[in-house]
């Protein structure tokens, strides 16, 4: 397995244990005043596993990729993640991340310098598209743990 592959596994496990340790409790809770609360959030990195699941395996089989981008407000919408469950939401990420973790470890080396578009983003590298997205994870990670606002 390369090494983008093994910190890939790593930085996941990291974000895995901090969402479990989330207090239920302050799941319906918004990050900030007018926000997403953090169910939305959970719901929003479910919908960029899914989008990104796309990328990651049409860019490694094809040798590019090029597809839509993700009207995010619509999908956190159209799933009603506010009114779902924290521990459903919570399997679910981790169902999505298993399947990723196994898609990242089986990308070549080789095919890690593809070229791919994102809506209409200027291209970047299928590598690029992996570490950003753990980065992406990482950011709303920082806002499900942000303390409650009153």
């Amino acid at each position: 397995m390369q090494e983008l592959a093994r910190q890939f596994q790593s930085d996941l496990a990291a974000i895995e244990a901090a969402l479990l340790a989330v207090p239920p409790a302050i799941a319906a809770a918004p990050w900030r005043k007018d926000g997403w609360n953090r169910k939305q959030i959970l719901g929003h990195l479910c919908d960029s596993a899914a989008n990104n699941r796309q990328r990651f395996v049409r860019a490694s089989i094809d040798g590019r990729y090029a597809g839509p981008g993700y009207a995010q407000d619509e999908w956190v919408e159209a799933h009603g993640y506010d009114g779902m469950e924290w521990e459903t939401l919570l399997r679910w990420w981790q169902f999505e991340h298993e399947i990723l973790k196994a898609v990242v470890a089986l990308i070549p080396a080789d095919k890690l310098e593809t070229s791919c578009t994102v809506g209409d983003n200027v291209p970047v590298t299928l590598r690029f598209l992996i570490e950003d997205y753990i980065a992406h994870q990482q950011h709303h990670l920082t806002q499900i743990q942000a303390p409650v606002p009153k």
